[in-house]
């Protein structure tokens, strides 16, 4: 595994960036993507239908995204996480502490739902009285999920042997990594 400051053997082609609710993997996927000068896409809006209803295709989609010779998206959702780490080259951890991720959750929760601001197929954020009844409230989810990647991301480069991890762990180191590559990947040359 690699850390913050460990060089990059390649320029990857194929990224995930993983990480609890609130740690911000779209974020950081956006980032890379333009950076690298990969396509996005958002893992949520494959698998979110109307009324908040898993969609069908979720599965193929990501089997056909995956597929692609370059992409970033992010390292979710059980059922594609061994397919999209046996295609990926580099899974960029964000492994923050649980204030972190947790305050970066809640607001985004609070201004997605005070702005109306629509997310996937049609769906917003339900009510924030919510969290007192809803089991699957996105904040109740990524309190009850904050540290479910403490096991499963330190075993994928042994199980996954083309996969290269780096792990990140504060918005800081976040930020001196994304130099480290922007420099690598300097005006005018390619990926």
């Amino acid at each position: 595994m690699l850390a913050a400051s460990d060089p990059l053997p390649t320029l990857p082609q194929r990224v995930l960036v993983a990480g609890v609710s609130g740690a911000g993997k779209s974020t950081l996927s956006r980032h890379l993507a333009e950076l690298l000068g990969l396509p996005y896409t958002e893992l949520d809006s494959l698998f979110h239908g109307p009324n908040w209803e898993p969609r069908a295709d979720f599965e193929s989609d990501v089997d056909h995204l995956s597929r692609a010779p370059g992409w970033v998206t992010e390292w979710q959702y059980r059922q594609v996480r061994p397919l999209l780490a046996e295609r990926g080259e580099l899974l960029v951890w964000l492994d923050y502490p649980v204030r972190v991720s947790m305050s970066r959750l809640i607001r985004r929760t609070v201004r997605r739902r005070l702005r109306r601001e629509e997310l996937w197929n049609g769906n917003y954020e339900g009510p924030l009285w919510g969290i007192f009844t809803d089991d699957d409230h996105i904040i109740r989810w990524g309190w009850n999920t904050r540290y479910s990647l403490k096991k499963l991301v330190p075993t994928l480069e042994s199980r996954f042997p083309g996969l290269r991890v780096v792990r990140l762990t504060s918005p800081a180191e976040a930020e001196a990594w994304l130099g480290l590559l922007e420099r690598r990947v300097a005006p005018g040359e390619q990926p």
